[in-house]
């Protein structure tokens, strides 16, 4: 989903499905527009089918961008890393170090980057340019992510991530004097912007 100047969406589950507990794995993740093309059109896509990279006891799924030679069909308006690794016990994959920021997040599993343990979700964030190895002993699935620097910072409130802080305030009124379009078919429920949100700022 590419957000531009606003967009809206609704996620939910049906009620029985909720009853019966939980069975959705997954990890939601923003990715700053570049600077020049922050205000592009809103769109939405959907790939079933994503590429994949095995080599021994590693398997990586490419999600967004390019991979060890491999592009995944997904709309990206920068350089762009992200893919999900699979190590099997003793698996290790080299981790290139060629984009200009790099991070990798544990989310199952026991993993290392140069030989340094993970910790479940915690975004830890790699040294620019150096070659590191992504290695498991007893098995573990992570996250990797990145790609290129953009010139400004960006700045995030509450649903709201834009370099220009005016932007954001514009955003926020907009939300409250109902300006942004209703959801196609979920009417029913607004969600008020909150008083004070858990501010965050980039860098």
């Amino acid at each position: 989903m590419t957000a531009g100047p606003g967009i809206v969406h609704s996620e939910r589950s049906p009620q029985a499905e909720r009853d019966g507990g939980g069975r959705l794995y997954g990890m939601q993740t923003w990715l700053a527009l570049p600077d020049g093309a922050e205000e592009i059109e809103p769109a939405f896509e959907a790939r079933t089918e994503l590429p994949v990279v095995e080599d021994g006891c590693a398997r990586a799924t490419v999600i967004m961008g390019e991979l060890w030679g491999v592009r995944a069909p997904t709309t990206t308006h920068a350089a762009t890393i992200y893919a999900e690794i699979a190590l099997a016990p003793g698996g290790a994959l080299p981790i290139d170090p060629g984009a200009d920021e790099r991070a990798v997040m544990l989310v199952g599993g026991e993993a290392s980057i140069g030989g340094q343990p993970l910790e479940p979700y915690v975004l830890t964030v790699l040294a620019p340019g150096a070659a590191m190895q992504l290695t498991s002993q007893s098995g573990g699935r992570v996250m990797l992510l990145g790609g290129e620097a953009f010139a400004s910072k960006r700045h995030v409130w509450w649903n709201f991530v834009s370099s220009s802080r005016e932007r954001i305030n514009q955003a926020k009124n907009d939300w409250r004097a109902g300006n942004f379009p209703l959801v196609p078919g979920d009417s029913d429920e607004f969600i008020p912007i909150p008083d004070q949100p858990n501010p965050v700022s980039y860098p």
